[in-house]
């Protein structure tokens, strides 16, 4: 299979779509890609094989079937730009998984069945964005805190009555959708936000529109109602 399949080059290898639904153990033998997507190809496991890859730079396993992620792929200390984990059956993720990928700029785990996230996402320290639309998210671990780069953060439709604690300490968020929850208030400090450029709060019935808003649009904060 893996030889009917389109590679830009030696460092990047796109098996998307090609309804593969196992993987080769020989993909793993390719240590020196900076680049994996195996997106859409109903994949239920991803094999330990995988931590040999610690080149990558860029994981694409979005829009599979895995319930599961096994525990080597937290030593992919290589991933500096993206790992999408979209659109699968993950209902929890390994508190191993995000220890060491200190230099990750982008996370994406919006569209499974997760309920908490570990306390260990608070190690990507570089994380510049984070999509987890789509869950059963109630809240965030303090360490979520720790994400002091973070400029754009996506929880829609998850299950959040409160606007988590944890974001308060974000000195560069610029962009967050709180679509879909079920708040019903919004805190004052919300108002600390100094960067704050969007804040998507449609589909949410609050009770009253705080003074925090009016204070975010007189800054030039764009609020949608």
């Amino acid at each position: 299979m893996v030889a009917s399949v389109a590679s830009v080059d030696v460092k990047t290898l796109n098996l998307w779509k090609q309804e593969l639904g196992t993987l080769p153990a020989s993909l793993w033998e390719k240590t020196a890609l900076e680049t994996l997507i195996l997106a859409d190809n109903r994949l239920t496991e991803i094999h330990d094989g995988i931590g040999a890859l610690t080149n990558l730079r860029t994981l694409d396993l979005g829009h599979n079937l895995l319930a599961d992620l096994p525990e080597s792929l937290g030593q992919l200390t290589g991933l500096t730009d993206y790992l999408y984990l979209h659109d699968n059956k993950l209902t929890a993720l390994r508190e191993s998984l995000f220890a060491c990928l200190p230099k990750l700029r982008y996370l994406n785990v919006s569209d499974n069945q997760l309920t908490q996230l570990p306390d260990s996402i608070g190690a990507l320290r570089s994380l510049e964005e984070f999509r987890a639309d789509g869950n059963q998210l109630e809240t965030l671990p303090a360490s979520f805190s720790d994400l002091g780069r973070l400029h754009e953060l996506h929880l829609r439709n998850n299950r959040f009555r409160e606007v988590p604690m944890a974001l308060r300490g974000l000195p560069r968020l610029s962009y967050l959708d709180l679509r879909g929850n079920p708040l019903t208030e919004l805190p004052p400090w919300i108002v600390e936000w100094s960067q704050l450029q969007k804040l998507d709060l449609r589909w949410v019935k609050l009770t009253s529109i705080s003074s925090a808003v009016e204070t975010l649009e007189e800054r030039g904060c764009r609020v949608l109602l």
